[in-house]
Order: C-alpha cells, then sequence, then structure tokens
C-alpha cells in the first residue's frame, strides 16, 4: 500500500504561527522533502524534532521526485515542505503533486500560512475575485509583455517581487496600468519589520526612489474599472426591425421585439421605422 504525501505549510516569518497539526504531521512522517534542509532544520530545532530529510528543490524536481515517488509506493510517508509558506503554490511541489495524482498515490493537505492570501486580506483591495501571479520575470521585454496580457485585467491582482527587483517592476507596472492606479505592498509579513502601504502606483514610484526597499514584498493591485457596456441605440434598433423583417415578421411585431430587446421606445422605435419608409 502506498504511503502518503503530506503539503506541509511552514510559517513565512513568525514560528508561532505553524499549526498543531502541521507540528504532528512533522513528527509522524517518516520522512521530510524540503526546499532548503538548512532552513527546515532550524523549525524542526524550534520543535524538538529530528527527522531524516531530503532535499526537494526546484533545479533537482526530476530526479528528486522519481525518488520521493518510489519511497511513496513502498509504502513510507512524507512531509513536502518549502522555505516558507504553502508547497506547490509558487515553491516546488506542483510537478511531485501531479506525479502522486497519476500513481494515485494520496496527497493530503495541511493548511497554513500563505503569503499572498494573507497580503489580499490586509491589502483594503476588492477580494471577491483576484488572480495571482506570482514572480514576473527578470528579463524586461518578458516581463512587460506578461503586464501588457493583464492591462484589461478587472480581478485585484497580486505578484510576489524580490526587494532589488521591486523599483523596476513598479515603474513596469505604473506604465502599463498608470500611476493612478492603486496599489498595497505588503512587506515581511508577520516578520518584526512587517509592514502594509497603501498607496498608488505613481506615489509607490516615487516613494521607493527615496526609500530603497528592503525585504519580500507580496504586491496587492487593484484590477482595471470594468468597461461601461454602451446602452443600444435607435439604429440598433432599426437594424434589428430590419432583421427580423428578413426572417418573415411583421413590421409591428419586429418593432414590439426589437423595442424590448434593446430597451428603447416602442413608440419612437415605430414612428422611425414609419418615417424611414416614407425617405425612402
Amino acid at each position: 500500500m502506498a504511503g502518503t504525501l503530506y503539503l506541509v505549510a511552514t510559517p513565512i516569518g513568525n514560528l508561532g504561527d505553524l499549526s498543531l497539526r502541521a507540528a504532528e504531521t512533522l513528527e509522524q512522517v517518516d520522512f521530510i522533502a524540503a526546499e532548503d534542509t538548512r532552513v527546515t532544520v532550524k523549525l524542526l530545532n524550534h520543535l524538538g524534532l529530528k527527522k531524516p530529510m531530503v532535499s526537494y528543490y526546484r533545479h533537482n524536481t526530476g530526479t528528486r521526485g522519481e525518488e520521493l515517488i518510489a519511497r511513496l509506493l513502498g509504502g513510507e510517508s512524507c512531509a513536502l515542505v518549502t522555505d516558507a509558506g504553502t508547497p506547490a503554490i509558487s515553491d516546488p511541489g506542483e510537478e511531485l503533486v501531479a506525479q502522486c495524482a497519476a500513481q494515485e498515490i494520496p496527497v493530503v493537505p495541511i493548511p497554513g500560512p500563505c503569503a499572498f492570501v494573507n497580503a489580499l486580506a490586509v491589502s483594503g483591495l476588492p477580494t471577491g475575485r483576484f488572480t495571482f501571479e506570482g514572480f514576473l520575470a527578470m528579463n524586461k521585454k518578458n516581463r512587460r509583455a506578461h503586464l501588457e496580457s493583464l492591462r484589461g485585467e478587472t480581478r485585484t491582482m497580486l505578484f510576489h517581487e524580490a526587494p532589488h527587483k521591486l523599483q523596476a517592476t513598479l515603474r513596469d507596472l505604473a506604465e502599463a496600468f498608470g500611476p493612478d492606479r492603486r496599489i498595497a505592498l505588503c512587506r515581511e509579513l508577520t516578520k518584526l519589520h512587517e509592514e502594509v502601504r497603501r498607496t498608488t502606483l505613481g506615489q509607490a514610484v516615487s516613494y521607493y526612489e527615496a526609500h530603497p526597499p528592503k525585504g519580500e514584498f507580496v504586491l496587492v493591485v487593484e484590477g482595471a474599472p470594468p468597461v461601461a457596456e454602451q446602452a443600444p441605440t435607435l439604429e440598433d434598433g432599426l437594424a434589428l426591425v430590419d432583421k427580423l423583417q428578413l426572417e418573415g415578421w411583421s413590421t409591428r411585431d419586429a418593432v414590439k421585439e426589437a423595442a424590448a430587446a434593446c430597451r428603447l421606445s416602442r413608440k419612437v422605435l415605430y414612428d422611425r421605422v414609419l418615417a424611414r419608409k416614407k425617405e425612402s
């Protein structure tokens, strides 16, 4: 019988955020697959645990993934952890979960910290619909192409960003979405120097030119305003009358249907149809 892969969310800063269930899972599994064993050993020391660990990071997911699958199929249980947050969300794990699904190996999420969800919650921007875009490309051309594809996005957008790339990213965001678009910059969430700055893209560019950024950021950007639906015109109503008459409708019935569909006055539309006939 195959073992189980547990996706264990770990603190994004404050070790007190580790859940009791997460701690129990780390204690009970046969081994831990960690993005960086040097980081995870600090968490295990905090919990007073000693566990066999293997590394599972972005550049060894292929070969190491096969090894993990073999051990899981052999009946061992494994906890997958990243340096911070929820595995497989902008961190290693996506490929391993897909491999487990293909082999019908049980995968159990152990919920916990997730930086972008917490940033969205405190942003003050709409939370009903959003899109998580992760890290933008380092290549300027690719980064701008990504942002261009989001120009008409009406949902709240979330990005991860490192401090050394923040100023360039803010300038590109302001160019793509306009300087007046609202943004919440969430820095070092749950850590000692946690900060949430709610401002506009233009003001954010100016602020961080004068104050070099420090720490990891989640950027929460307001979506584009929805495009207002244009009300049907009298010409739209006339066009629909013509279409219906070609399909065999009487003038009176076509006008009644078109007026209702286009939210127009039946009398005004009918009078215009009659006037048009006289003109022709």
